[in-house]
């Protein structure tokens, strides 16, 4: 039987925009023999309704049957995904913490203007500080705590994986390395102790390479690759707009990939980026990576950080 997968975003502007366009583009993974139907909802009305006519070009040059349309909260609120990226860009000049004050009250005021939310509804937020928004938003729509996930470090995960395959001359999807923790280039933490290739570790699969003197550099690499982005465009909406689509695919395709999200552990009282298979539950199950006494000493501050950010 044919059926539609519906997936909201709220706010699309450059980052919403750029998702939704990955969106229709790789539909036929998500809606299999249904349809796909895309929601926007943003308050700048004249943005929204140019996105929407703008989208739907590609869908019909691309010849995908995907639909897009203008929606409200409300409606936003009763589809099977609502990505949230309102507040993603961060303004020149201004501090993280007038940044985290601005998103918190946009992405709770966001999930209050969506209530009630429907039951099976998963909840993907984009928008920064990611894993204390996270939080917040579990905490305000009272969905499941498999139902509420952010986009995390997947995005950061793939770069590291991407710099590595450059360097050692071997394709990307055969490494395997999670950058975990709270997002941000100070707070997250690379699990080498667990990173493999072919399911070798790297000391035995790379035994001619120095690895303690090319993990630092990779992962100063990684941690500032946007940095000029983000000077020259204020965000970095490729990049972003992928993870959120491959997120996407791999919930409403019921596809149990595993990707490095955001979510809630109970064991540090907030959400942060660790490995999770993906389905259409959301959270289908969670992945435990083994580290060593330092790295869980990092994860855990960096766990206060959020619980002290979000008290």
């Amino acid at each position: 039987m044919s059926t539609t997968r519906r997936i909201a975003i709220v706010g699309v502007g450059q980052v919403g925009g750029a998702a939704a366009y990955a969106l229709i583009l790789g539909s036929t993974a998500i809606a299999g023999a249904g349809e796909l139907e895309l929601l926007l909802v943003d308050n700048n009305i004249a943005m929204r309704d140019a996105q929407v006519r703008d989208l739907t070009d590609v869908a019909f040059v691309t010849n995908k049957g995907t639909r897009v349309r203008a929606a409200t909260y409300r409606e936003a609120g009763q589809c099977d995904l609502v990505v949230v990226t309102a507040g993603s860009r961060h303004t020149v000049g201004q501090s993280h913490l007038d940044s985290a004050n601005r998103n918190t009250s946009i992405v709770r005021n966001v999930v209050d203007a969506m209530a009630p939310l429907r039951p099976s509804t998963i909840l993907l937020i984009v928008s920064n500080p990611v894993d204390l928004l996270t939080t917040l938003a579990l905490q305000v729509s009272q969905l499941p705590p498999s139902q509420v996930l952010g986009a995390g470090t997947f995005l950061q995960s793939a770069r590291l994986r991407g710099l590595m395959a450059e360097r050692v001359g071997i394709a990307p999807n055969s490494i395997d390395i999670h950058t975990l923790g709270v997002d941000g280039p100070t707070s997250q933490l690379t699990a080498w102790g667990a990173a493999t290739i072919a399911g070798v570790p790297l000391s035995q699969s790379l035994p001619n390479v120095v690895l303690a003197e090319i993990q630092p550099a990779l992962e100063r690499e990684a941690a500032h690759l946007t940095d000029p982005i983000v000077r020259a465009k204020g965000c970095t909406p490729f990049g972003t707009g992928s993870a959120v689509a491959s997120i996407c695919t791999s919930i409403l395709g019921d596809r149990r990939n595993v990707r490095t999200v955001s979510y809630y552990r109970e064991e540090y009282g907030c959400c942060l980026s660790m490995p999770a298979v993906l389905g259409r539950e959301g959270i289908v199950r969670t992945i435990e990576v083994p580290l060593g006494e330092e790295e869980r000493r990092r994860l855990a501050e960096s766990a206060e950080m959020v619980k002290r950010r979000m008290e």
